[in-house]
């Protein structure tokens, strides 16, 4: 039973995805709400990726609070999950803070750590200017601001290849479709082929889909 369920969850997120991508179908209030109905069910459902997504465009897009703060769980759930795209928006969320969850700078250089170590380049970039001028309630270490220059340094250029290869080949890329502080090593932290959708009113919880937002993640 568990694993049909699974299956069911799959299915439909990988329908979702496919609502939200295609070209030829028309963007409508209609088509909207079930492409959100269908993200939300998967979310709920537990499914690393719907709760990455889904969580990033409540957060970013909801008017409510409370609709924010179920964002916010959606990505930390992802994010403990080992999301990566995930672990970058804890970092965002933990540094700015929102009702559910103050501002924590250490929580945040944690999760900006473990994202920038897995290769995602901005959370490398934010921590490399933190060293730099003293932010995030860290010291001003150019030392450690080099090493993570240099992580993101080669997570632009890891993220370059991959985006290369897979057009050449005609797959989307992964972002298409939807520390430890005191050290330089582990850490103890929609998109690109859809057509934004402009002017619309939101779909569900005061989220509409957006492809400008959803690349925020990446």
């Amino acid at each position: 039973m568990q694993q049909a369920s699974s299956l069911k969850t799959r299915l439909e997120y990988r329908l979702a995805q496919q609502l939200f991508h295609t070209r030829w179908l028309p963007r409508s209030p209609r088509t909207q709400r079930l492409t959100m109905r269908l993200f939300q069910r998967c979310a709920d459902a537990g499914h690393p990726a719907a709760l990455s997504l889904y969580g990033h465009m409540l957060f970013h897009r909801s008017r409510a609070p409370q609709d924010k703060a179920r964002g916010a769980r959606y990505v930390l759930q992802a994010a403990h999950g080992g999301d990566v795209r995930a672990q970058y928006q804890a970092g965002q969320i933990h540094e700015h803070g929102c009702a559910l969850y103050p501002a924590r700078h250490d929580h945040a250089v944690t999760w900006y750590a473990r994202a920038g170590e897995a290769g995602h380049a901005l959370a490398a970039a934010r921590l490399e200017r933190a060293y730099r001028d003293g932010e995030l309630s860290l010291p001003v270490d150019p030392e450690r601001a080099a090493y993570w220059a240099a992580l993101a340094a080669s997570g632009q250029a890891a993220s370059g290849q991959a985006w290369t290869g897979q057009v050449s080949s005609g797959q989307p890329s992964a972002g298409q479709t939807l520390a430890q502080q005191s050290r330089p090593g582990p850490a103890n932290h929609a998109l690109a082929n859809g057509q934004p959708v402009a002017g619309q009113p939101a779909a569900q919880d005061g989220v509409a889909l957006d492809k400008a937002e959803a690349q925020q993640r990446h």
